[in-house]
């Protein structure tokens, strides 16, 4: 049974359904020159794995170009993350662009860590992904939770306006078809990690859900105190 046409649906649905939902969302901040209260978290964990992904679908750590669709999606991502990350260091405020630049710093010399490691220190192609794929389901981990930290806020304010359905549901979705892709081609490392997304991705619809029908505003400021 072949694995790539699910690969393409995912290839589709992922890279581009979400990363229009992005683009929505990064519209409203450029249309409102403002950050709001979105936050950059996600987006930079998403850069990070992208980033450990690609170099994991290249043939410097897998066998030839057995993860060829892993580095397309996942190298379109890289280009959209840096772009969207982009916009929001623009618009943010001096406290946000700090945090946004620190974090984003970060996660760039921890992939060039492991990049350098993994080409030098180990020498054959198991060794090399079992290393960055071992990275890389902590990354994706990460991006898959990443979404959670507005939780609070929608628990206190009872609204998702800032947690957008269509991106949950993606997310979701997407967790469901990078399982099926990672089971299908024997790669645990691929399908481990979205095994948790799933979970969290069913978490997400549950607060819309629940939250859904709420207009409910408060003050930011009562909120983080």
């Amino acid at each position: 049974m072949s694995i790539y046409p699910y690969t393409y649906i995912h290839t589709y649905i992922r890279g581009k359904r979400i990363y229009v939902l992005y683009s929505l969302t990064f519209t409203r901040v450029i249309r409102k020159r403002s950050t709001e209260e979105f936050s950059c978290i996600p987006y930079i964990v998403a850069l990070s794995n992208c980033l450990l992904y690609t170099w994991y679908g290249l043939p410097v750590v897998s066998y030839k170009w057995e993860n060829f669709p892993v580095i397309t999606i996942n190298g379109l991502g890289i280009i959209l993350e840096l772009s969207f990350i982009f916009i929001y260091l623009w618009f943010a405020p001096t406290r946000g662009k700090i945090k946004a630049g620190t974090i984003t710093t970060m996660v760039m010399v921890i992939f060039t860590v492991t990049a350098i490691i993994s080409a030098f220190v180990f020498h054959d192609h198991h060794h090399r992904k079992v290393f960055v794929g071992t990275i890389g389901l902590v990354a994706s981990v990460a991006m898959y939770a990443a979404p959670l930290v507005v939780v609070k806020q929608v628990i206190m304010t009872k609204s998702v306006e800032f947690m957008p359905f269509y991106l949950s549901f993606f997310s979701f979705l997407a967790s469901v078809l990078w399982l099926a892709y990672g089971l299908l081609s024997h790669d645990l490392l691929l399908a481990s990690p979205n095994l948790v997304g799933l979970l969290l991705g069913i978490l997400q619809l549950g607060l819309y859900r629940k939250y859904r029908k709420r207009g409910t505003t408060y003050n930011i400021q009562e909120i983080r105190a």
